[in-house]
C-alpha cells in the first residue's frame, strides 16, 4: 500500500457530503470508526516500542514495594521467581506493553472521545469534560496511594506463613496482582465524580445523599477492607478515609445544586396536589 492509501485510512475523511446538521452517511461513520481503530493500534504499538527502552526502570518501579516488604521480613522468607523456560520471555514484554497502555492514555482516550463527541449536545460535552477534568486527577491520586500502602500489604500477606515456610513469589502472577491493586484504589477514588454526575442528572438527590450518609461510611469501609490487599486497618484506612472526605465534598456540591435549582424553580419543591399561591392585584 502506497503512503498516501495509508495516509487516507487514518484520516476517516467521509467521501459523501455532510448535512447542514453534521449528519454523515454510514459508511463514513464505519470509515471513520476504523481511522479511530488504526490510530489506537499504531499509537499503542509506537509506545510500546518506546517501554521497550526502559525496561529495567520500569522492573525496579513494580519491583520495589516487594523489595520493600521482603527487606521487613528479614531474609530467607521470601523470594521471588519466574515459572517456567518463557516466564521471563513473558515478564521482559508483560511491562512495557502495560506500561505502554497506561502512558499512551490520553492520546488514545482521545480517539474513542473524539469519535464520540459530534453526537453529544453541547450540555452533554460541557459535563462530560468536566467529568474528565475531574475523574483523570482523582484516579492517579488513587493510583499513587495504593503504591504507598503496597509494601505494607504484600508485607502483611507475606508473613501469614508458618515460620520454616518460605514463599516464593511468581513474578508475574504479582505483576497482575500489582496492577490489579492499583486498579482498584484508583476506580475507588472515582466513587464521588460519579455521586456528582448522578446529582446533575437528577437521579441522586442531596436529601438522599444526606439520608443515607451513616449506611455509605460504613460501605466506604467495608469496601475498603475487602478492596485492599492486606488486611491490616492501616492500608484500609489509606483508602477509606479519602474516600470519605470526597464524599463529604459531593454531598456539599450536590446540597448546593439543588438549593439553587430550586431557587430557580421555586415551586419545584411543591406537591402535585397542593395548590399554589396566587399573586393578589
Amino acid at each position: 500500500m502506497s503512503l498516501s492509501g495509508v495516509v487516507g485510512l487514518l484520516s476517516g475523511r467521509p467521501v459523501h457530503p455532510v448535512g447542514a446538521d453534521g449528519r454523515m452517511a454510514l459508511s463514513d461513520h464505519f470509515r471513520e470508526l476504523r481511522a479511530r481503530v488504526l490510530k489506537i493500534a499504531l499509537i499503542l504499538a509506537i509506545s510500546f516500542g518506546v517501554m521497550l527502552f526502559f525496561n529495567d526502570q520500569l522492573f525496579d518501579l513494580v519491583a520495589n514495594p516487594y523489595l520493600d516488604a521482603q527487606r521487613a521480613l528479614g531474609s530467607g522468607r521470601t523470594e521471588a521467581i519466574t515459572e517456567g523456560v518463557g516466564g521471563g520471555f513473558l515478564l521482559f514484554f508483560k511491562l512495557p506493553a502495560f506500561a505502554g497502555l497506561v502512558v499512551s492514555a490520553p492520546l488514545w482516550l482521545y480517539q474513542i472521545w473524539a469519535f464520540i463527541l459530534p453526537a453529544l449536545l453541547p450540555k452533554e460535552k460541557r459535563w462530560s469534560a468536566i467529568f474528565v477534568a475531574f475523574a483523570g486527577p482523582l484516579f492517579l491520586i488513587g493510583v499513587a496511594i495504593g503504591y504507598l500502602t503496597l509494601p505494607k500489604g504484600v508485607e502483611i500477606l507475606i508473613s501469614f506463613n508458618h515460620d520454616g515456610v518460605k514463599n516464593l513469589v511468581e513474578f508475574n502472577d504479582y505483576l497482575s496482582f500489582f496492577l490489579r491493586t492499583l486498579l482498584v484504589f484508583g476506580i475507588a477514588f472515582e466513587i464521588p465524580v460519579f455521586v456528582v454526575m448522578l446529582n446533575r442528572v437528577g437521579v441522586l438527590p442531596a436529601r438522599a445523599l444526606k439520608a443515607t450518609r451513616p449506611w455509605i461510611i460504613i460501605g466506604i469501609f467495608v469496601f475498603a477492607a475487602a478492596a485492599t490487599p492486606s488486611t491490616d486497618p492501616l492500608t484500609m484506612t489509606f483508602m477509606a478515609v479519602p474516600m470519605c472526605i470526597l464524599y463529604g465534598i459531593s454531598e456539599v456540591i450536590a446540597r448546593v445544586h439543588d438549593r439553587r435549582k430550586i431557587d430557580n424553580r421555586p415551586y419545584a419543591g411543591l406537591d402535585p396536589d397542593q395548590p399554589s399561591p396566587l399573586p393578589r392585584d
